[in-house]
C-alpha cells in the first residue's frame, strides 16, 4: 500500500521542472505531510473493540500511516526541494483566522528539510519499536500519530502563531506517553517535563508577539519578521526570551534537569522520540529565530552562547559518570552532545552552523539507536541498573555489537557521523576571526575535555553491562529478533553513511547555512560601521 502510494506521488511530480523561489507546485504537499498522521490518529479511535483489549490493528494502522508519511517526505524532498535555493520553498499560505492574523503558512528550506526527514524516520521506527505494546494500544498509537503531525508542523510552519501552537501541541502527547506508559516514577517525570516546557513557552510567546507588534504593521509571518531585524535592547530582550524558551527543549544548563528524569521513566520508543526529535526542535528554533530573525543580537551574545555550550559539554559528561541507570547515563550524554550544537550556533560562520546542523542530525540518529538497543535488552533483563547487569555479551552478542557501534558513534569515532559533526564545529570556532585567539584556544581546550570524558563513561558502561561479572539470572535470554535488528540498522547505517560521505546530509542545508552566515557577516560589518561588500 505504501509502495503504491509513493509511486503515485513520484509520478505526479515533474522532475524536469527547474524550481525557483517563485515556481511552486500547485498541490499542497507540505500540508499533506503534516495532516496525514493526524488523519490516522482520527481513524484509530473509531476501530471496534475496547481500548483495554489486546489488538494489533491500531499498531498496524499507525505504522501504515507513518510509512506513507515518511515516503511522502522523502519523495517531496527528493523531487521538489531544490537545495541550491537558500530561502523558503514550496510555500503554502492560506488565511486561517484573519481576526488575529493567523495563517496556515508552510514552507521548507535547508534548515528544516533534513530535520523533517529525521523526524519522519525516528517516529516511524519508534512505532515499530512499540510492536509488543499491549496496554491501551488505541490511545498510544493515536498519540504517536498526533506527535508526528505536531513535529512536522514545528519544522514547516512559516507563521509564528502556527509554530507556537504546534510547539505546544507536541507537549501533550509526550506528557501522556510518559505519564501513562512510563516507569514507577512516571508521574513525577511527566509533570516536571510539562512544567519546564510549558513555562518556557510563555517566554517564546511573549518574545514572538513583541516582534509581531513592533516595526509598524502587525504580522506573524516568520519571513516578514526576519526582514525586520529588531535592534538594540529590544532585540536583546526578544533574543533572551527565545534563548531560554527554546533552550529548555535543547536543553541548556541549568534548564536541563527534566531530561534525565523523562528518559529514565519513559519507555524506549518514547525516549527515541525525545532524543531523536524533540531536542532537535530546540536547536532548530534557535537557528530560525535567534540567529536568522535577530542577527544583531546574536553577534553580540554569541560568545555567551559558546560559554553555555562548553558548560553543557563538560557538565553533561561529568554528570553521566554519576548515573548507574543506563538510560539516565545516555540522557546526560545528550546534554553534553547538544552543547556542540550551541558551539556551532555561537561560531557565527558557515562552518559553525553547518556543524550544528550536522550534529543535530547525527545525534538524532545515534541517541535514538542507543535508547532503542537499551530498550531491547531491558525487555529481556527487566533492569536498567548497571550494577545489576553483567556478562550480557555472551548471551546477547548481536545486541552487544549494535550497542557498542552506537556508543562508538556517540564518542565521535572517525568514520561515524559524530566525528564529522564535532570536527566541523571545532573548525567553525577556529576559523572565526571575531573571537580573540585566547578565547578560541580556551573554548577548544575545555570542549576537548568533554571529548576525552565521553569515551570513558560510554565504554565503561559497555564494559560493566556486557563484560562485567555474569549474573546467573541473565544467563539464558533471547537475542534480538530480525524486526529489532532491522530497526537498529535503520539508525546505524545512516550514521556510517554520513560518517564516510557527509555530503549526503550537508548538501541539503549548505546553501541555507551559507546565507545565514553571510547575513551575520553583514551584521558584523554594520556594527563596525564598515561598508557592505558589493554583490
Amino acid at each position: 500500500m505504501a509502495g503504491k502510494f509513493v509511486q503515485i506521488l513520484l509520478s505526479t511530480m515533474d522532475a524536469n521542472l527547474p524550481l525557483t523561489a517563485a515556481s511552486q507546485p500547485s498541490f499542497p504537499w507540505l500540508s499533506l505531510i503534516v495532516l496525514l498522521p493526524a488523519t490516522g490518529s482520527l481513524v484509530i479511535p473509531l476501530l471496534p473493540g475496547k481500548d483495554k483489549e489486546e489488538s494489533n490493528l491500531p499498531r498496524n494502522i499507525a505504522i501504515t500511516f507513518l510509512i506513507a508519511d515518511f515516503l511522502l517526505i522523502v519523495g517531496v524532498i527528493a523531487r521538489l526541494f531544490n537545495n541550491q535555493i537558500p530561502g523558503i520553498q514550496l510555500t503554502e499560505r492560506v488565511s486561517w483566522i484573519p481576526l488575529i492574523g493567523l495563517e496556515w503558512s508552510l514552507g521548507i528550506d535547508g534548515i528544516s528539510a533534513p530535520l523533517v526527514v529525521l523526524s519522519g524516520l525516528v517516529t516511524l521506527l519508534s512505532a515499530l519499536a512499540s510492536w509488543n505494546l499491549r496496554s491501551k494500544t488505541k490511545l498510544y498509537f493515536a498519540l504517536l500519530l498526533v506527535q508526528a503531525s505536531a513535529q512536522g508542523l514545528v519544522f514547516l510552519s512559516q507563521d509564528f502563531l502556527l509554530f507556537f501552537l504546534a510547539w505546544e501541541l507536541e507537549l501533550v502527547p509526550v506528557y501522556l506517553l510518559i505519564a501513562i506508559w512510563g516507569g514507577s516514577n512516571r508521574q513525577y517525570a511527566a509533570t516536571k517535563f510539562i512544567l519546564y516546557t510549558a513555562l518556557a513557552s510563555l517566554l517564546i510567546l511573549i518574545s514572538g508577539l513583541a516582534l509581531a507588534l513592533s516595526g509598524g504593521d502587525y504580522t506573524l509571518n516568520i519571513t516578514e519578521l526576519t526582514n525586520r531585524s529588531a535592534y538594540g535592547s529590544f532585540g536583546l530582550f526578544c533574543y533572551l526570551g527565545f534563548l531560554v524558551g527554546f533552550g529548555v527543549k535543547l536543553p541548556i544548563f541549568p534548564l536541563h534537569t527534566w531530561l534525565p528524569d523523562a528518559h529514565g521513566e519513559a519507555n524506549a520508543p518514547v525516549s527515541m522520540l525525545l532524543a531523536g526529535v524533540l531536542l532537535k526542535m530546540g536547536g532548530y528554533a534557535l537557528i530560525r529565530f535567534n540567529v536568522q530573525m535577530l542577527p544583531e543580537s546574536h553577534t553580540k551574545l554569541a560568545p555567551a552562547l559558546i560559554v553555555i555550550g562548553i558548560v553543557n559539554i563538560v557538565y553533561g559528561a561529568l554528570n553521566a559518570f554519576a548515573q548507574d541507570n543506563v538510560k539516565r547515563r545516555i540522557a546526560c550524554s545528550s546534554v553534553s552532545h547538544m552543547g556542540f550544537v550551541l558551539l556551532g550556533i555561537g561560531a557565527i560562520d558557515a562552518l559553525g552552523i553547518s556543524g550544528a546542523m550536522l550534529q543535530m542530525i547525527s545525534h538524532g540518529l545515534i541517541a535514538a539507536a542507543m535508547f532503542f538497543f537499551t530498550g531491547s535488552f531491558y525487555e529481556r533483563t527487566k533492569t536498567l541498573s548497571i550494577p545489576n547487569m553483567g556478562g550480557l555479551a555472551k548471551v546477547l552478542p548481536i545486541t552487544f555489537a549494535c550497542f557498542l557501534t552506537s556508543s562508538l558513534a556517540s564518542l565521535a569515532l572517525p568514520g561515524m557521523s559524530g566525528f564529522v559533526s564535532e570536527i566541523t564545529v571545532f573548525l567553525g570556532i577556529t576559523s572565526q576571526d571575531n573571537f580573540t585567539s585566547f578565547f578560541r584556544a580556551i573554548t577548544i581546550l575545555i570542549a576537548a575535555i568533554g571529548l576525552v570524558l565521553t569515551p570513558i563513561y560510554l565504554l565503561s558502561m559497555c564494559r560493566r553491562v556486557f563484560f562485567g561479572p555474569r549474573i546467573p539470572a541473565l544467563a539464558k535470554i533471547e537475542e534480538m529478533s530480525p524486526r529489532e535488528l532491522s530497526i537498529g540498522l535503520s539508525l546505524l547505517i545512516p550514521t556510517l553513511v554520513i560518517g564516510f560521505w557527509p555530503k549526503v546530509a550537508i548538501d541539503l542545508y549548505e546553501s541555507s547555512a551559507n546565507a545565514i552566515a553571510q547575513n551575520l557577516f553583514d551584521q558584523n560589518l554594520l556594527a563596525l560601521n564598515l561598508p557592505l561588500p558589493l554583490g
